[in-house]
């Protein structure tokens, strides 16, 4: 999709319509006929990465739930990378424009794709953030909120740089990972941040 290719390599602000359409070689009335704007172009593309993801971790999580015993983090994020590892091979741009997305999400000037992530999604995923929230470490729920922005935050910002990350991998250690092995590593470091005990002491004065 020249649209995701664009938006993957310049960023949401900065592609134009008119960049889009000539990539495309299609008409702009015949795209603004259909996306009606550029926005609806970017929901568009937001629904196309975001409903399988969803889909695959309501079917995975609904699979394990028909086992009675306790869900871990450790099971959460694996169903989570899986999916993230799904949305990598619908074409060579997906993961990052889907990071692209989530971080587009977060800017002061874009509350209509939120409330199109709210709207769309947020009740699809959570009974994965229940699950989330009952293996975490005993906190508060504001504390539970930034540790759940603090996850997203590491898996966005590895995701979105990762084929500079896998260059400078390689200049320094002569080999590079595949994306599934990316994935693979985070689950560890994520999940211990998700089960550290909340402390309400601040930093220490030395």
């Amino acid at each position: 999709m020249a649209a995701e290719a664009l938006f993957a390599e310049q960023g949401f602000t900065e592609t134009t319509m008119r960049q889009i359409t000539s990539a495309a070689d299609v008409n702009l009335a015949a795209v603004n006929y259909h996306f009606r704007s550029k926005q609806g172009l970017v929901n568009a593309v937001c629904e196309r990465l975001m409903e399988p993801l969803c889909a695959e971790i309501e079917t995975a999580l609904a699979d394990r739930l028909l086992d009675s015993s306790p869900v871990r983090i450790e099971e959460l994020l694996e169903i989570l990378m899986r999916a993230l590892l799904n949305v990598s091979q619908i074409n060579t741009y997906s993961l990052s424009v889907f990071m692209r997305l989530l971080e587009l999400a977060y800017m002061k000037n874009q509350e209509e794709l939120r409330e199109f992530f709210v709207t769309e999604y947020w009740h699809r995923l959570q009974t994965f953030l229940d699950c989330l929230r009952k293996d975490a470490a005993p906190m508060e729920d504001n504390e539970f909120f930034w540790r759940l922005h603090f996850l997203l935050g590491s898996i966005v910002f590895t995701l979105s740089n990762y084929h500079m990350l896998l260059t400078l991998e390689k200049s320094s250690f002569k080999d590079s990972a595949e994306i599934e092995r990316i994935l693979h590593r985070m689950i560890p470091v994520l999940a211990a941040g998700m089960q550290a005990r909340g402390e309400k002491i601040y930093f220490s004065r030395i």
